[in-house]
């Protein structure tokens, strides 16, 4: 595939799948990625063969055409990824269908079936066909995985002992049990209905079809509120928005450690512009490792203050972006203005139930840069581009603001 078929495609920058193709639309290659865009991108540089491989500067020769699938998150690319790979057998994809080393997820055929982690050479060897309920993988990255995991356990409460839980019978055995019960590993006073409706859950999420789990959790929250169980419907209510805003930074940490690049943590800044409480409004700005991305810019008119209230406007901005499900939630947000606007933002996000880091840009009286709020891990790594974002919805706002304006005092048709 020649670099100019590729610039002629417009590629998200989201989490996601892609497919290299051949002449015949056969599939070559099955990747997934933190941001499409700047994954895609990077098979076409120069130095492609010493940085990757040989196998796979050929396989970009062979391909002509480029397909891809977005997901809601890295962890969902993942595991979508390997489904695929295993379903087409992919030319190129030839170490993730042959090494007997990679990680394999097995869901037990038990009484309280346990999701156990198993290498594929120990697939035939501790296990036949009846021990086994549901298989996925291979899954080729063993730390991918590991954090994957860590994520799905946030999701999903499952079993996972060296033994089955009805022969657990040891004192050593079942008081490892009980204390992965306290702090939230295992669960908890459940009936084996519950626990094999979580089973269900845990099936479907690996088959990639997460709407399927919301709707039958969204059932079950307002079966849970119209019976007035008001305490367990808000129970369901917090599983569906941890399903919704998935938190894997882990993973998108270690997708950045196997390409050798920072290229795909996402800053989001805000800001708001007005002249005295007037024609209010607030924008969005991206950056992604230090290049802007326009397209994913976006505009408010803010309604819900009418005077002088930055704290306020910013705090409407936050939460009408928190309903868009559909936008790739940021790694790090960044609102203009002191310690206030800072935690303006927390708060929303606290509401909210999201985990995202905020840092503040402090100004000067000529709307310089003074200083940034932030913790001093991000400030040391990211401190250029959350003065870039931070630049960018200023220049962003302003000039909205003053489009706003001048509307106001065209004459109407």
């Amino acid at each position: 595939m020649k670099k100019e078929a590729f610039q002629k495609q417009t590629l998200p920058d989201a989490p996601g799948v892609y497919f290299f193709l051949g002449a015949k639309k056969e599939i070559l290659y099955i990747g997934k990625a933190t941001s499409l865009r700047q994954r895609v991108a990077s098979y076409f540089s120069s130095d492609l063969s010493e940085k990757r491989s040989p196998l796979i500067a050929r396989m970009v020769e062979e391909a002509k055409t480029l397909e891809y699938t977005v997901t809601d998150s890295v962890l969902e690319a993942l595991i979508f990824e390997s489904n695929l790979i295993r379903t087409h057998k992919p030319k190129y994809n030839t170490i993730a269908k042959d090494d007997k080393s990679y990680n394999h997820l097995i869901i037990t055929n038990e009484p309280f079936p346990r999701v156990l982690v198993v290498r594929a050479k120990d697939m035939t060897e501790k296990y036949n066909e009846t021990d086994i309920l549901y298989h996925f993988g291979p899954f080729t990255s063993a730390t991918l995985f590991k954090d994957a995991l860590k994520v799905v356990r946030k999701l999903f409460k499952y079993y996972d002992t060296k033994q089955p839980i009805e022969k657990a019978r040891s004192k050593m055995a079942r008081g490892q049990i009980d204390f992965n019960r306290q702090i939230g590993l295992y669960p908890t006073d459940q009936n084996r209905g519950e626990y094999m409706q979580t089973i269900r859950h845990i099936r479907l999420f690996f088959e990639g079809k997460k709407d399927t789990i919301i709707k039958e959790l969204e059932k079950q929250m307002w079966s849970y509120a119209e019976k007035e169980r008001f305490e367990e419907a808000q129970v369901i209510k917090k599983r569906i928005h941890a399903l919704r805003h998935i938190q894997d930074v882990a993973l998108i940490k270690d997708e950045n450690r196997t390409h050798q690049d920072d290229r795909s943590v996402r800053i989001e800044a805000y800001d708001v512009a007005h002249l005295g409480g007037q024609d209010m409004v607030g924008v969005m700005t991206v950056i992604t490792g230090g290049q802007v991305h326009k397209s994913e810019y976006r505009k408010f008119k803010i309604r819900s203050v009418d005077k002088s209230n930055d704290a306020a406007a910013l705090e409407e901005l936050l939460q009408r972006r928190l309903k868009h499900t559909q936008w790739q939630l940021p790694h790090i947000i960044v609102v203009d203005g002191g310690a206030v606007q800072k935690n303006t933002a927390e708060k929303v996000l606290r509401t909210a139930e999201v985990v995202i880091p905020v840092a503040a840009v402090v100004k000067d009286e000529h709307h310089r840069p003074k200083r940034i709020i932030a913790a001093p891990s991000i400030l040391k790594k990211y401190r250029d581009d959350i003065l870039l974002a931070n630049a960018e919805a200023h220049r962003f706002a302003l000039r909205y603001h003053i489009q706003r304006r001048d509307s106001a005092f065209l004459p109407s048709d």
